[in-house]
């Protein structure tokens, strides 16, 4: 357990707890319009807790969010100022490397599988990846719910000439707690979104963004497949903190409640199950702040 890495947390509670102005359905992206030093102050206090890598704020900047003619007219200055703020960020700091992660989020909203659209999906993501890219180490399609929506990531970053990893959201409802086979939020198997991995070209494949309770089950599946296909691909998990079921709610309405015994000593016995299960890279997600990321440090530091 020692060579794992640790990533950052969850951006927007962080915005709120420093004081960011939050709401729907811009989200994280109003902070970038309104308070961007706010944006910095959060990779800073991240970075200072301990993540090696930290996160683009670029996740909302989307039409989902911030609609199609904010988008084309102000997005691709937005998208770098999220670059920029990350960068300046990790290349402040001196006695360790800190890289950047370009998140590319799901184009047509979180949790939104039936919304995909693969005839526009490159439309969007070819503007991050523009103007991402002068900013970033590696490239992050993060909270995935199914299998089309990575390989739209794949495309849209073939030419960039930087790594890129896969995170796929997973299926969190009551059958996935009690052990069912563990599936994307799609209800693809993880099994076939690891053998999609395995011959992506991707350097990893983690799950962020549900219940830290179904991550162990789909880390163990993932390097089941990459042992059977002898695929070199690192694990990384980086779950929510979201109480109740979040499969039917809408990325963009209203404001998921945390859950309050998900603290940084419950969250990082987790932690731990899955980088016995073979993960390498963890973190934190929605609600899970600088206080989880300090203690995730200094429990795989230890």
């Amino acid at each position: 357990m020692s060579t794992t890495r640790i990533l950052d947390g969850g951006m927007s509670r962080e915005l709120l707890r420093l004081g960011a102005e939050l709401k729907q359905p811009e989200w994280s992206a109003l902070a970038l319009i309104n308070s961007p030093d706010i944006v910095r102050q959060v990779h800073q206090e991240f970075i200072a807790a301990g993540s090696q890598i930290v996160t683009t704020n670029s996740y909302a900047l989307v039409p989902f969010h911030i609609g199609e003619d904010r988008f084309r007219k102000e997005g691709p200055a937005l998208i770098r100022l999220a670059g920029r703020l990350a960068r300046e960020a990790a290349d402040a700091v001196t006695d360790r490397k800190v890289l950047v992660a370009g998140s590319l989020p799901p184009i047509f909203g979180s949790y939104e599988p039936q919304n995909f659209q693969p005839s526009r999906v490159q439309d969007y993501l070819e503007v991050l990846v523009e103007n991402l890219g002068p900013f970033v180490d590696i490239w992050l399609g993060e909270t995935l719910s199914l299998i089309a929506e990575a390989e739209a990531v794949r495309k849209a970053v073939a030419t960039s000439g930087k790594p890129f990893w896969i995170s796929f959201t997973v299926a969190d409802d009551e059958a996935a707690m009690k052990g069912a086979e563990p599936k994307l939020r799609s209800n693809e198997r993880v099994e076939d979104a690891a053998s999609w991995a395995a011959s992506s070209g991707a350097e990893a494949l983690l799950f962020n963004c549900s219940k830290p309770e179904v991550m162990q089950a789909a880390v163990e599946t993932a390097a089941r497949v990459f042992r059977k296909m002898g695929a070199p691909l690192e694990i990384g998990v980086y779950a929510n903190a979201f109480e109740g079921e979040q499969g039917e709610a809408a990325a963009n309405e209203g404001l998921h409640d945390t859950r309050n015994d998900l603290n940084d000593d419950a969250y990082s016995h987790y932690a731990c199950s899955w980088a016995e299960a073979g993960a390498t890279i963890i973190g934190g997600c929605c609600g899970i702040g600088a206080a989880h990321i300090h203690r995730l440090r200094k429990t795989f530091s230890d």
